[in-house]
């Protein structure tokens, strides 16, 4: 459906039904939902709205009692919109896979004598609608219909399994405060739960974290079910906080992404976000008292200042993240070296999280390893010459046998024999690979290399000279 259609399909409505129009958004019983601009045809432009009239339009669909019944839409409101009230989905546009799950979901919650949704397909949807229910569980495509009872139980049980893990910690606070208050109260409870999962003596079934996150799915899923109920209005505050709490504890995860967001309980999170709307832009290290400064995350300035954070727990959390971060920057065309502080720093982050250091001591072993991360080498090798050097010494008994001096010497050997046996995307041509260790057992047996060690030195050279030339392409 094209925004000329959305206006013909209102237009035609208000010819049958000439009383639910109305030129006041304040009344009237069907509005047009678009998007566009001073540019568009005359036509359009009763139906174009600033932010602020639009969310007057959906404070007022949200009211069951309120005169306005029926929304024209294109894109808006197909996402990110929760009306529980909401009971039919009129579809004239081709959907498929999640677009079309997050479609249909508008008309699925739970609402006070509300039976069911109903959706009127116009273009045979069926076969779609099929696919995309493959890709969830048997429990999501059972939602619909659930009982209100049932759902706000389900609501009550998920949130008291958060309360439990937050049990110790007065976050109460939080609900109802400014969001300058929120913001110091949430890196403590992120200390909190990040404490909970060194203290924890069930770790060895399933990592707290993991735990945590579950939970804090669990929770979101059942507010889902129960988002049309008086109790789910009731604990929305607290609902969000723990969610924003998850979303802290996700930006400290080393694994986690910043992409574009595509899970199913995007919108619901939305919802909870209004409830505690705040024009503060969160970084949890600032919220934590770390005035980050515009200096190098390695600067002396700045490993002092996160040592000296009030918080250890998250102290650790967002060095290792930093940490991790770096590694890969500085390292990422010396694979040896790489390898190596990212193994020194699982372990430290492993002796901590299995309780044989503390806080205090594991941050004085991770600034230590920044420290050594961001030394200058003593030699005047190039990055290149000294990434194959590192290949090479990797094997101590290989050090031992020939010396550092020999090795420097091949490796700067190596650096030119790869540049120059090297074209684009090398590395992606088996022939090219092959022609490549050949060359490379050729220098070092020329250079008296250890036979028992070439093996193992020349899968590191090959490999190497890829993140080296992955690096410039």
């Amino acid at each position: 459906m094209s925004r000329r259609i959305c206006v013909e399909v209102y237009d035609r409505i208000i010819s049958a039904m000439p009383h639910w129009h109305s030129d006041n958004d304040e009344t009237g019983t069907v509005k047009v939902v678009m998007t566009g601009n001073a540019t568009d045809p005359a036509s359009f432009q009763p139906h174009l709205r600033s932010k602020t009239k639009l969310e007057g339009l959906r404070r007022r669909y949200k009211d069951a009692s309120d005169p306005l019944k029926l929304v024209i839409v294109r894109d808006m409101w197909l996402t990110g919109f929760d009306a529980p009230c909401m009971h039919t989905l009129y579809v004239d546009k081709p959907m498929r896979g999640h677009g079309l799950m997050q479609a249909i979901a508008r008309v699925n919650r739970v609402f006070s004598g509300k039976p069911a949704g109903l959706v009127v397909d116009y273009i045979g949807l069926a076969a779609e609608l099929k696919s995309a229910l493959a890709h969830y569980s048997q429990g999501d495509q059972e939602q619909t219909g659930i009982d209100e009872r049932e759902a706000v139980g389900a609501f009550m049980t998920t949130l008291d399994v958060m309360r439990g893990i937050f049990h110790g910690f007065d976050y109460k606070a939080a609900l109802g405060a400014t969001g300058a208050e929120r913001l110091e109260i949430l890196p403590r409870a992120v200390n909190h739960v990040l404490g909970q999962a060194r203290t924890d003596p069930t770790a060895s079934e399933k990592p707290f974290g993991t735990r945590f996150q579950d939970a804090a799915a669990n929770l979101v899923r059942a507010f889902k079910l129960a988002a049309g109920s008086t109790e789910a209005a009731t604990h929305a505050e607290e609902v969000a906080f723990f969610l924003a709490v998850r979303s802290a504890l996700k930006k400290l995860d080393v694994g986690s992404t910043t992409g574009r967001r595509t899970d199913p309980d995007f919108a619901i999170e939305q919802l909870l976000n209004r409830a505690v709307a705040s024009t503060e832009v969160v970084d949890i290290l600032e919220a934590c008292g770390f005035d980050r400064p515009d200096i190098s995350v390695l600067s002396e300035e700045f490993l002092i200042e996160i040592q000296n954070l009030e918080y250890k727990n998250l102290a650790v959390e967002a060095l290792k993240k930093l940490l991790n971060g770096e590694i890969k920057a500085r390292m990422r065309g010396n694979v040896v070296q790489k390898e190596r502080f990212s193994d020194r720093l699982n372990g430290a982050i492993a002796r901590y999280h299995n309780r044989s250091v503390d806080a205090l001591q594991v941050i004085q072993e991770l600034i230590a390893l920044a420290k050594d991360l961001k030394a200058e080498p003593e030699d005047d090798l190039s990055d290149a010459e000294r990434s194959f050097y590192d290949a090479l010494a990797q094997n101590q008994s290989a050090v031992e046998v020939m010396g550092n001096e020999e090795l420097r010497i091949i490796a700067t050997v190596l650096v030119n024999s790869v540049r120059d046996s090297s074209g684009v995307d090398w590395w992606r041509r088996d022939d090219v690979r092959a022609k490549m260790r050949v060359a490379v057992k050729r220098i070092l047996r020329r250079h008296g290399y250890p036979p028992d060690l070439q093996a193992e030195a020349v899968m590191l050279v090959i490999k190497q000279a890829e993140a080296m030339a992955q690096l410039v392409t």
